[in-house]
């Protein structure tokens, strides 16, 4: 049986209508601003565009070496921003080196010894500009000690660790991929030591813990670089790191939940990231203006003993300082009373002391002048003169040409050893006194002295000629008779 509907033309038409304008009064709440995301659109199957080329979303490619600081990272930190760690100073710290490689990548390391230099350098560029100086600076207040040490005893896994007097912020060693490797440093200098200003209060400077490891080149030199990576820390005194550490966490627990959201969770280890390697002659001078330079590119300096004139009498101790040198060196800066308080202090003992501790032990008056006088540094000559005496003829250093029995170079006549001459009062006097020394020749003996202009004329040596003298100038003496006429 079928039923039959019959509607006239007048109804359907206003019931098309009716259900017409509900369907458009909906469109707006659909699409509302909560509901509507335009990521959503987009990954549609319509918009989407596989690129074969490009690895899966869930793929990423891992570094084949990684290092993790085992130290906290601070929860001051804003979102995208670079982590920070707070360290000690001189506390030993676990850096742990894992090797990431994807089965069959790198296969010339697989059992393998590599290379890996650590360094804690400038985070400022303003700062890596200057990095010899401050580095100088530093080792000049604290003589004897380095930035950077690895605590052998506490790390495993590494193998003839190194480090190089010309490299105080640095250390080498090597390590088995194949090992488990964990390798402990200190860092002993603090990021307020490289503030500006010393006042009380300044914020330090932060540091950075640089990693560059390296394969065995064709050479048998570990020359080809692999990997670098390095972290922002701050040092502070001991137990300052914590306090610094505890300050934090309890500046981020005062704050809102919509403030948290924009800073970063504090993570037990910090993983160093990926950079460049840092170079190492990045700041040799290049100053060429203040090194003479000569003919020859062999350079021979013959020093005869008998003939050496020490000009200025060493006042400085030295870090190296044996523990008698130390007494000596007190009773000589009139430090009597002293010698026996510190009767087992060495150089290296003497210099590490602060104003403080110096204060402390010796009461005001005599820890300032004793702790002036180990800080005292060499002032700089007003003016540097190189001389040299031009050797006669007949002269039996200079007879022999070419090789000797052991196949090396001799001296040839045209080779110039000069002498460096530091003058402070800038006057003819002090610059005659000072060549005779080089001479070796008696004061007295000594008639007039001259400098030959152009064309060859002889001018009369004069306090304003020596005041008006270059900077480094080179000189030749030669030496003559003075004829007398009755």
């Amino acid at each position: 049986m079928a039923w039959v509907l019959k509607m006239d033309d007048a109804t359907i038409e206003s019931g098309l209508v009716h259900d017409f304008d509900a369907s458009l009064s909906g469109i707006g709440q659909e699409l509302g601003a909560g509901a509507y995301s335009m990521s959503d659109v987009l990954a549609l199957p319509i918009f989407k565009q596989e690129d074969p080329s490009l690895p899966p979303e869930n793929e990423t490619k891992n570094p084949p070496f990684q290092y993790v600081l085992c130290a906290a990272t601070s929860p001051a930190v804003k979102l995208h921003d670079e982590t920070l760690t707070y360290l000690n100073q001189g506390q030993s710290y676990e850096v742990r080196m894992l090797d990431n490689r994807n089965p069959g990548e790198l296969p010339e390391l697989t059992n393998k010894m590599v290379k890996s230099i650590v360094r804690v350098v400038f985070h400022d560029r303003r700062l890596q500009y200057t990095e010899h100086q401050q580095l100088e600076g530093w080792k000049w207040n604290r003589p004897g000690d380095r930035l950077l040490d690895i605590d052998i005893p506490m790390s495993v896994g590494i193998v003839e660790p190194k480090t190089h007097p010309s490299q105080l912020n640095a250390a080498e060693f090597l390590w088995d991929l194949n090992k488990r490797t964990s390798v402990f440093v200190q860092v002993h200098c603090i990021s307020t030591e490289f503030t500006p200003r010393k006042h009380g209060g300044e914020k330090g400077v932060p540091f950075r813990i640089q990693f560059d490891t390296f394969a065995l080149g064709e050479g048998g030199e570990y020359t080809e670089h692999l990997h670098s990576a390095s972290c922002q820390i701050k040092v502070f005194k001991p137990k300052g790191a914590d306090r610094k550490q505890k300050t934090d966490r309890e500046k981020m627990e005062k704050r809102t939940p919509q403030e948290k959201e924009k800073y970063q969770p504090s993570y037990d280890t910090t993983i160093l990231s990926e950079c460049s390697p840092w170079p190492d002659n990045a700041y040799v001078s290049t100053n060429q203006a203040a090194t003479p330079t000569f003919s020859s590119q062999k350079c021979l300096l013959y020093i005869n003993p008998s003939s050496c004139v020490y000009l200025c009498p060493e006042q400085q101790l030295s870090p190296t300082a044996s523990i008698q040198d130390a007494q000596k060196w007190l009773l000589k800066n009139r430090f009597n009373s002293y010698t026996r308080l510190f009767s087992h202090f060495s150089g290296s003992d003497l210099l590490k002391l602060t104003r403080d501790d110096l204060v402390q032990i010796c009461g005001p008056a005599d820890g300032i002048r004793l702790f002036n006088a180990l800080k005292s540094r060499s002032v700089r000559p007003r003016l540097t003169v190189y001389v040299c005496q031009e050797s006669p003829p007949e002269s039996p250093l200079l007879e022999t040409q070419g090789t000797n029995e052991n196949e090396e170079p001799s001296i040839s006549s045209n080779l110039h050893v000069y002498h460096a001459l530091y003058l402070e009062e800038l006057t003819a006097a002090e610059l005659i006194r000072k060549m005779a020394c080089v001479c070796c020749l008696p004061l007295g003996k000594i008639n007039q002295v001259y400098r030959q202009g152009p064309t060859g004329i002889l001018i009369l040596l004069s306090d304003q000629m020596v005041y008006n003298l270059a900077d480094e100038t080179c000189f030749l003496i030669s030496t003559g008779l003075c004829r007398t006429y009755s």
